[in-house]
Order: C-alpha cells, then structure tokens, then sequence
C-alpha cells in the first residue's frame, strides 16, 4: 500500500535525485557496455548476461559493490582497469542516445522556480554523472551533485543522502527524495526522507517494501502531480503544458 508523503514534507524545501533510471533512461547503455566487458573476461563462460541478471545484481549498485559480487578473487588493480574501460563504453553509449524518463523537464521547471534546493546523488562515478546531466541538460539546474566516491559507504546506507542534504543545508522533513532501485529507496529513507520511485508495474511491490511512499510509472503520473498538488503552493499542470521535454530548465 502507497504511504501519504506530502504532510510530512511542508513547506517542501529541497528535492534529491538520484541520476539513473531515474532522471535518465541509462541502464541500456549499462547493459551494453557492461556485458561486451563480461564477454572480453570470459565471464560466465562466454555467455552474456541478461538484462534481468543486470537489474537484480547491478542496478543502482556502485561499481565497488558490483565488483565484489562478479570478481570476489580480483585484486584492485584489475578491478579498476575493468570499470575505466567499462564506464568509457558507457560514456560512448550514452553519448548516442540518452533520454530523460518522460516528464523530468517539466519537474525539473517545477522546483526550479519554487526555488527549491536540489542535488543529484548517485552511485555513479562522478565523470559519467555529469555527462548525464550535461546530455540531458540539467547542468545548471543542480546546486551539487553528490557521488558514492566521496562518502564512506554508498548506497543502500545513508551517507550520500546526508551528505547532500548537509551540503544543501536542507532538513529530511522537508525533503523530497526521486529513486528507482531498492538500493537507492533504502539509502532515502534511511536518512529519514520520503522517496517517491519511478518503476514499472513490475516492480512496485519490491519498492514498496523497502519503504518507498509513492510508486509512479515517470514523471507525467497523475498520482505525481495529485501529490505535490497538496502542497497548496505548485500549479504543475501548467508547468508540463510549457516544457519541452528534450529543451533546457
């Protein structure tokens, strides 16, 4: 069962998004690059893994943590020349043809001139964070962005969230988080935020046992604009009416 989110969040100060899967439509150009490196090591037999295999062992993980589950035996070393090459791949990818989840332009308008605070924190390496947001026009749009590299521990634990919300000077209370893997759910409401997910129907009932608030399909859902509606304060229907989705904040 959806959990209500909005009272505990007014007046809402800052949002906190995480960057794949939930801004970006990225995990295709994870897949690729990810299994032509796992096919050059021999991963597996030769065998490529499948997009499943991806989104329950890899989704919304660090590579750090990636990489103790696929290479326990691997020293350092080897570990890094794997994920340089992989994330270069990716960043080609990527470069191709990355889009936004349907919506995040007109959400990102929203709190842009409501002058709310925002960050994205990611388990992403910081270089193919910014060239997300950069291809997806969000540069200047982010106060900070916030990387597992520079926290303690990644997602699912709390720190980059709190480290986000520290640098924003901003309160959990009053605190939106944007997600969509049960890693990421886990590390926002541990740091005593409400998430709002973005998954297909699929995978509802996986986030919302974790603890995520609301589940919507992308950023169009009326569930969405129905819920910060009641912040009394937003007129998000005339907001999406104006934005392009592929155009600038």
């Amino acid at each position: 069962m959806e959990r209500a989110i909005i009272g505990r969040v007014a007046p809402l100060e800052a949002v906190l998004f995480d960057i794949d899967g939930t801004m970006a439509i990225s995990d295709p150009f994870h897949h690729r690059a990810t299994s032509e490196m796992l096919i050059k090591v021999g991963y597996n037999g030769g065998v490529p893994i499948t997009p499943e295999f991806g989104m329950a062992h890899m989704a919304g993980r660090s590579n750090e943590q990636i990489a103790r589950f696929l290479f326990p035996d691997w020293d350092q070393a080897r570990l890094d020349a794997f994920f340089a090459e992989k994330e270069e791949l990716f960043a080609r990818y990527a470069g191709e043809g990355l889009r936004e989840i349907a919506g995040l332009t007109a959400l990102c308008r929203w709190a842009g001139e409501r002058g709310l605070k925002r960050a994205a924190v990611t388990n992403a390496p910081r270089a193919n964070a910014e060239l997300m947001i950069s291809i997806l026009g969000l540069s200047d749009f982010f106060n900070l962005i916030v990387t597992a590299e520079e926290c303690e521990r990644s997602k699912p634990f709390p720190e980059p969230y709190l480290r986000a919300l520290h640098l924003l000077g901003a309160s959990p209370e009053h605190t939106l988080v944007f997600e969509d893997s049960t890693t990421g759910v886990q590390a926002g409401v541990a740091a005593g935020m409400p998430v709002i997910a973005i998954a297909q129907e699929s995978r509802e009932g996986k986030l919302l046992d974790v603890g995520a608030s609301l589940v919507i399909r992308d950023y169009t859902d009326p569930k969405l604009w129905a819920e910060l509606d009641k912040l009394g304060t937003t007129k998000p229907h005339q907001a999406a009416a104006a934005a392009d989705s592929n155009g600038a904040i």
